[in-house]
């Protein structure tokens, strides 16, 4: 059996004290932010946290007035990059993490903190079953919950330094099936809208993008592997039509494949301002399937996310968790659904607008 490994070990492979490695694993302070950043990446890479035993049995639940046991789980969303429970996507795994808790019986506590600090003041470990984080989350915290021994479950979100288990659309074989569709009914010029490294549901989508044009015998440096970056998060509209404008001077691509609805949306109209037909000179495609989607004109292709399903089956999977704690962590793909409508169509027809 392999030894666990210790905090020396760690501050031996850093070339820093004990003392520094214990102060930024124990979440008591002490350390800078960078260097508690670099001692957990170590830590991660070293197994320290795979060796560790992440999960304590339940605690005791809290009794009620009728003798019987009231248990909340926590979930943490962070408020950023728009993630909040009016959104029109996060707000729908909140919505599905809610009925099926309801449906179990147990409450829900929501917690929109992004400091590790802060967070711990609200969380009491011995007053939840457990925890599901919703969207992005830093490593510092997650560390704090894992520290803690708190059962947690994380949607729509990975971090590649403390281990959990996950709940994800399958980004990358929707994206990959939805660039298919486009090529098969003629489109050689593609360009994907958007940053992978804004996320990782971003990222798996831009490959399972790139996967489909190659495999479809589109050389990587070749048009169709062009990558449109999007810096932030707002003011989509001044960067899409600045990149459209360049391209313009060139030749349009006959379709853009964009990271989610929003950028789609966006997309659609900067092309529509500069008096370029959708989809008839260019076909624009999204993903997630938000309310808009269907709502705009011409209605939006693009993928359904299975938002309230996720966050049922994040509750499910921590349930399970919280019963079988010593079992391997999981990654759940749930199938996305390619919603086909008005804003995508064959590319011969961009030729025939232009007769």
């Amino acid at each position: 059996m392999a030894k666990k490994v210790t905090m020396q070990q760690i501050a031996d492979y850093m070339g820093v004290s004990k003392f520094v490695v214990s102060k930024a694993l124990s979440g008591k302070g002490g350390v800078s932010e960078a260097t508690k950043e670099k001692v957990i990446k170590a830590a991660s890479q070293l197994g320290y946290f795979s060796k560790m035993n992440p999960y304590l049995p339940p605690k005791p639940a809290e009794s009620t007035q009728d003798g019987g046991t009231k248990q909340s789980v926590l979930v943490l969303m962070p408020n950023v990059r728009f993630q909040t429970k009016e959104s029109v996507y996060w707000g729908r795994i909140l919505d599905g993490i809610s009925a099926r808790l309801e449906a179990a019986g147990l409450g829900m506590m929501i917690v929109m903190e992004q400091s590790a600090d802060h967070f711990l003041q609200a969380l009491n470990p011995s007053g939840i079953l457990g925890l599901i984080g919703v969207g992005e989350i830093s490593s510092s915290v997650l560390l704090e919950v894992h520290r803690l021994g708190v059962p947690f479950i994380l949607v729509d979100h990975e971090d590649g330094l403390i281990p959990s288990d996950t709940v994800f659309v399958n980004n990358y074989d929707s994206m990959h099936r939805l660039t298919n569709y486009l090529i098969g009914i003629g489109h050689k010029h593609l360009l994907f809208v958007g940053d992978p490294r804004y996320s990782r549901s971003f990222y798996d989508r831009w490959t399972g993008f790139r996967s489909a044009v190659e495999e479809q015998g589109l050389a990587p440096d070749s048009p169709a592997s062009l990558l449109i970056r999007l810096e932030g998060y707002e003011g989509f509209t001044t960067q899409i039509q600045e990149v459209v404008e360049a391209l313009r001077r060139k030749a349009l691509p006959t379709a853009l494949v964009c990271a989610n609805d929003t950028i789609a949306l966006d997309t659609i109209e900067v092309l529509q301002r500069m008096g370029i037909k959708v989809p008839q000179e260019v076909s624009v495609t999204g993903f997630d399937n938000i309310e808009r989607s269907y709502q705009t004109s011409p209605s939006l292709t693009t993928v359904n996310v299975p938002k309230e399903l996720m966050g049922s089956r994040a509750v499910e999977k921590l349930l399970e968790r919280v019963s079988k704690d010593q079992d391997a962590t999981e990654k759940l793909l749930i199938a996305g659904e390619v919603m086909y409508r008005e804003s995508s169509a064959g590319a011969a027809k961009t030729a025939e607008a232009e007769v």
